[in-house]
């Protein structure tokens, strides 16, 4: 029987959230291979994390345990070695997980470690062997079928619901093999303060493009974003103009997101831009240009300045939900 592996990312507070539409599209793997799911926790304290995982079991045969110090802080290479001994160990037909930042890192380098195919940004599982993709900026997608004794993963997380908690499962230790982090350091690890929601988890989204004309004038942006409890994004570039910080990036080359409501201020539509924020459930754009493509894939437009509508459209947010 085959077994599709999944890897996940945990954080002090436990599971993090992007890392279940990769175990949806391992669900979907197993299903059309007749195979289990198995979930990986890797980290220097990937028993305790492992636990509530298995508490909730998703579907899985059972949860493993790559338990070692190298693993924390992360590095692409000590994750990669975790990865190809879990596969190896566990006899695993597919790994892989969602296409975070982190595993975009380390499954490239666990698949040349094992001379395997890689295929990235997976929307949808056709069949075992079989997967379509994204090309093009996300104009266009791609049929690949790969052939081999092993295929490894990325899932793009906006186009996997996160799978429902089932019956509580094992947990099973695997003994840490040599970690080698081919001389990478990590020296420090500095993280952004924000009380705000993290880009790729907020269900509401504000972001504004380089018609904003400053970063000065993104606070305007900042007060609507927390009227409505959202996340602050920019495109590519605001963020190159150096108006607003680089993780706020929305697009190919940015954060691939998702929310239920994705308000683009000043933006014009670059087809970069789109390919990170096109799945949104509902977008508003706002946008002096009428002729602007984003006004091409929104549900609702407003063609008028950004300074004639932002400051009015946040007093009567704040007038909502005050009342």
């Amino acid at each position: 029987m085959s077994k599709v592996l999944v890897v996940l990312e945990t954080t002090a507070d436990g599971l993090r959230s992007q890392s279940l539409p990769g175990v949806t599209c391992g669900q979907e793997i197993a299903a059309k291979t007749g195979g289990e799911l198995h979930l990986l926790v890797l980290g220097a304290n990937a028993g305790t994390h492992a636990q509530a995982v298995a508490a909730a079991g998703y579907g899985a045969a059972a949860v493993h345990t790559i338990d070692a110090a190298a693993l924390d802080p992360f590095t692409a290479e000590a994750w990669a070695d975790a990865i190809v001994h879990a596969a190896k160990t566990l006899g695993a037909s597919h790994v892989g997980g969602t296409a975070t930042s982190s595993l975009r890192d380390a499954l490239p380098r666990a698949a040349a470690l094992l001379d395997a195919p890689l295929v990235a940004e997976v929307v949808e599982v056709k069949s075992g062997d079989t997967f379509s993709r994204p090309v093009s900026a996300g104009r266009a997608l791609l049929d690949l079928k790969v052939s081999a004794g092993v295929i490894l993963f990325t899932a793009r997380g906006t186009e996997f619901e996160a799978p429902a908690a089932g019956s509580a499962v094992a947990v099973s230790a695997i003994a840490a093999p040599a970690l080698d982090t081919r001389g990478v350091q990590v020296l420090s690890v500095e993280k952004t303060a924000s009380a705000r929601p993290a880009l790729t988890e907020a269900r509401v989204i504000v972001s504004g493009g380089r018609g904003m004309g400053s970063g000065d004038n993104f606070v305007h942006l900042e007060r609507l974003t927390d009227q409505l409890g959202g996340a602050l994004g920019a495109s590519r570039a605001a963020t190159d103009a150096g108006m607003v910080p680089a993780d706020l990036q929305v697009g190919q080359t940015g954060k691939v997101v998702a929310p239920e409501l994705y308000i683009a201020v000043a933006i014009s539509g670059a087809i970069q831009h789109l390919a990170g924020m096109k799945s949104s459930k509902v977008i508003v754009a706002i946008n002096k240009d009428e002729e602007a493509p984003i006004f091409q894939i929104a549900d609702y437009g407003l063609v008028a300045k950004w300074e004639d509508t932002i400051p009015r459209l946040t007093e009567l947010v704040a007038a909502h939900t005050s009342a």
